[in-house]
């Protein structure tokens, strides 16, 4: 009998959840850690959202198994969402499902379409799950940039010429986890156009479609004409409604894809509990003033993150979009690796972030910080990362936030 399993022995261990288990004995032991680095919305969802599933909840036959593909008015929320925020038509019934969370849609997916030895491009730095979510399913993945320049296509292509089997499936993420990258329509105009060209399948995650800044809203590929025979979107309301442990999110597009997806679903799970489902419908179907209103708090945040930790002697690039900066390390202590910079930051100045050599080997270099702590938290951080960063012998400013 083998005592290791297949699938287990293509996961590393998880570099991330070193740091996170830190986390979680400092403040165990009574520390007060900043917590930079699990993108967890620190805000509720909306009134209406917690009233409706509240509501629901109480009606006696609301407890039963519900729909493994979503119940059909929460498909119709989500076909609505896209007619009214990115004018793009979408059929509930054949080009809709449900998911639990956008993590679980795209490991369904790949679940579905994945053989064992299929070559799946995949991001470098990247959320985990658009990698192992293909590692499990067997597939072998090629890493590719996620800057979206010229370098991005020349390295599509190749992959395309020099990969045995030739790739199947690419993956996207724009605004980008963890770097905030964003593309305009063009890009995915062009990535479309290449995919039909080269018989590539698109997966796009979505996920932070309402969390972009300086008046620049972030693009669907679905904008794009024939973009559904090529690709599925992936969405979520966990970021845009503060719904994270909720998890409720959609796969849109490629009937050809939703329907093997849905058939997998059908043996894996019965959907989402029904309260949930229908408390999402009001998210997705209410007053949308709550969307605006997260928007401009993490857009203030992360001008008052910015600030006040380049006033530290730490300088961070702004993000675009999303909940995350994509920060390097500072160039004195780059030496040290993003891991041992992330260990020493919790421990000696009580700030927890996410080091970047856990979203892949590009990732290294940088750490992820998530702006889910309020304005007063993130200057406190920033006197705490100045203390330290003077400790180490790093030059900073005469006086931080």
């Amino acid at each position: 009998m083998s005592e290791e399993f297949y699938r287990i022995k293509r996961l590393p261990p998880y570099v991330i959840a070193e740091v996170n288990a830190m986390r979680a004995a400092a403040r165990a032991g009574g520390e007060d850690i900043i917590d930079l680095g699990m993108g967890n919305p620190d805000l509720p969802p909306p009134d209406h959202v917690i009233d409706k599933l509240c509501e629901v909840a109480r009606k006696p036959d609301a407890h039963g198994y519900s729909q493994s593909k979503g119940i059909p008015g929460l498909r119709r929320a989500q076909a609505n969402y896209y007619g009214r925020r990115f004018n793009v038509d979408v059929d509930p019934e054949t080009e809709v499902v449900v998911t639990m969370g956008s993590k679980e849609g795209l490991a369904s997916l790949a679940t579905a379409i994945t053989a064992p030895g299929d070559v799946v491009l995949a991001p470098n730095p990247s959320y985990p799950i658009h990698t192992f979510g293909f590692i499990i399913a067997g597939a072998t993945i090629r890493s590719v940039p996620t800057t979206p320049d010229e370098h991005y296509f020349r390295s599509l292509d190749r992959a395309m010429a020099f990969t045995v089997p030739r790739p199947s499936v690419l993956v996207v993420n724009y605004p980008s986890n963890p770097t905030a990258e964003t593309v305009d329509l063009a890009f995915y105009e062009r990535l479309v156009a290449w995919a039909k060209e080269n018989q590539v399948w698109i997966l796009s995650d979505l996920a932070y479609s309402e969390l972009y800044y300086d008046g620049n809203p972030t693009r669907s590929i679905l904008e794009v004409k024939g973009a559904k025979d090529v690709a599925v979107e992936f969405t979520s309301l966990s970021k845009t409604y503060s719904m994270a442990g909720w998890r409720m999110g959609f796969a849109v597009g490629n009937r050809k894809l939703i329907a093997a997806m849905t058939r997998v679903k059908s043996y894996l799970d019965y959907g989402a509990f029904t309260p949930i489902q229908a408390a999402a419908c009001a998210a997705l179907n209410g007053p949308q003033d709550i969307v605006e209103k997260n928007r401009l708090l993490y857009h203030k945040r992360r001008d008052v993150m910015v600030e006040a930790f380049g006033r530290a002697g730490w300088d961070i690039p702004p993000p675009k979009a999303s909940m995350f900066a994509w920060a390097p390390l500072p160039p004195a202590l780059k030496d040290m690796g993003s891991l041992e910079f992330s260990k020493q930051l919790l421990t000696e100045a009580k700030v927890a972030v996410a080091p970047g050599v856990g979203y892949g080997e590009d990732g290294e270099g940088y750490v992820r910080i998530a702006m889910v702590e309020n304005e007063q938290r993130l200057r406190q951080a920033a006197r705490n990362i100045r203390k330290y960063l003077q400790s180490k012998g790093v030059n900073t400013p005469a006086q931080a936030a």
